[in-house]
């Protein structure tokens, strides 16, 4: 059972440079054999202990030379230039993964990660509208992302596609979606049209409550 109150409820990004559909959904091996990607959450609600985070919006570059599982990550968290330094230190406890129970995002990331960049902080712009499968985040100077909905390649015609895990450990429900990505910080990559997930979450110590 882990001991501290938190709780983030908002809006959540995941692009990568794998195929659409995200093979690590599926528990098979990624597209390019490696994984290059991104993750983000505006925070509409949330907090560690008696800080509130509220409002703030935050992004994590990956890089994994191999199917998650097998571990050896390496990321860069980028934080909201606005928080507070009450707020950055609440968010980083949250993702050390050793204020959550065994099994959830935070504690598995925690897990097969080897090595941490230090975090960057920036302005962001986020948009998302996850029933349009359309999405924008920049994070000034070393991160953007557009996310389109998918085409169907004889009509051009916009293709929907869900993504429903009842077990899931990072959401429940996702819409994807396709995604354009360059990242500029530690962690250096770019792809274009490339796989998207768009969801609405709310993580806790315990895992995904909806």
């Amino acid at each position: 059972m882990a001991a501290s109150d938190w709780r983030l409820e908002g809006e959540w990004l995941k692009n990568c440079t794998c195929a659409f559909g995200c093979p690590c959904d599926f528990n098979a091996r990624p597209t390019q054999g490696y994984c290059k990607g991104m993750v983000a959450m505006r925070i509409a609600k949330g907090h560690f202990e008696g800080t509130r985070l509220d409002g703030l919006c935050f992004a994590i570059t990956v890089d994994f030379p191999g199917p998650l599982h097998e571990g050896n990550g390496t990321i860069q968290p980028i934080i909201d230039e606005r928080a507070t330094a009450e707020q950055r230190q609440a968010l980083f406890d949250i993702f050390s993964g050793k204020h959550s129970a065994e099994g959830t995002l935070f504690q598995i990331v925690s897990m097969i990660v080897t090595k941490i960049h230090d975090p960057v902080f920036a302005p962001f712009e986020f948009s998302f509208d996850k029933a349009g499968r359309v999405a924008k985040l920049v994070a000034k100077g070393v991160l953007e992302t557009e996310v389109e909905p998918i085409k169907n390649p004889v009509t051009g015609d916009p293709h929907r596609i869900q993504v429903v895990m009842p077990e899931g450990f990072e959401h429940r429900a996702a819409e994807v979606a396709s995604a354009n990505i360059r990242s500029t910080g530690a962690i250096l990559f770019e792809a274009r049209g490339t796989h998207s997930s768009l969801a609405n979450v709310v993580q806790t110590p315990e895992g995904v409550a909806a």
